[in-house]
């Protein structure tokens, strides 16, 4: 990866244009070929990029170019598009090159997949008296994540996503229907279990008769006694 600190204006020509005025930049150059601006601020979004497959090429500027202050001029094109970001450099402040090697990817904590195993090992966060029948439990149209008896020995579905808005409501909602059709399981309830439950998916939960709990990832760990704490 190349780090290039320098200032400089950026122009963007394709499906549309966008001009950065001169200003102090971190330009970061990539072993996939992209090229990503970024400012000092704006959290992780660049202010503008141009992604691969890509070409960059280091032109020297025309006369009236150089007349401007730019001493060297940055052309980056678009394999498929054509698009051009062009990059004018008026003072390189900072440029160094570094070798990242293979990325081993992101390991997610607290996965569905790991939410699954916690619950299944405390169901009695369902309430009391649950018992676990089985982890993904499969149906015609998918695996629901747990299978459940309540205290009376009814069947409870159990929905589980991290951040949980409509669609996992919709998600359930379609289980349910297809599971109360099987006489050894109807009637069948829904819980719909989160990490964080959007207020709209709560709402349309509750409204179908669907119950929702909010699990607490570190106290299912063992991580943070919830009931130790003042807040």
């Amino acid at each position: 990866m190349r780090l290039v600190i320098a200032r400089c204006s950026v122009d963007y020509a394709g499906r549309l244009s966008a001009h950065l005025p001169l200003a102090t930049r971190l330009l970061m150059i990539k072993s996939d070929g992209s090229l990503l601006v970024h400012s000092d601020g704006g959290s992780y979004k660049p202010l503008n990029w141009m992604s691969p497959p890509c070409t960059i090429r280091s032109v020297e500027p025309d006369d009236d170019q150089r007349a401007a202050g730019v001493v060297e001029l940055w052309k980056v094109t678009q394999a498929k598009t054509a698009d051009i970001l062009a990059v004018s450099i008026h003072e390189v402040l900072h440029d160094s090159s570094h070798e990242m090697g293979v990325d081993p990817g992101l390991t997610k904590d607290g996965v569905e997949a790991d939410l699954q195993k916690l619950l299944a090992e405390q169901i009695d966060l369902l309430g009391e008296g649950h018992t676990l029948v089985r982890r993904e439990y499969m149906t015609a149209i998918g695996p629901v994540d747990i299978l459940a008896r309540d205290a009376k020995g009814a069947a409870v579905a159990v929905e589980l996503k991290r951040r949980g808005d409509i669609d996992g409501v919709e998600q359930l909602t379609r289980y349910l229907e297809l599971m109360n059709r099987d006489p050894h399981l109807a009637p069948v309830t829904g819980v719909f279990a989160a990490q964080e439950i959007k207020p709209q998916a709560r709402t349309l939960a509750h409204d179908r008769g669907i119950r929702t709990l909010l699990l607490d990832y570190d106290a299912m760990r063992g991580l943070d006694d919830s009931h130790s704490r003042l807040f």
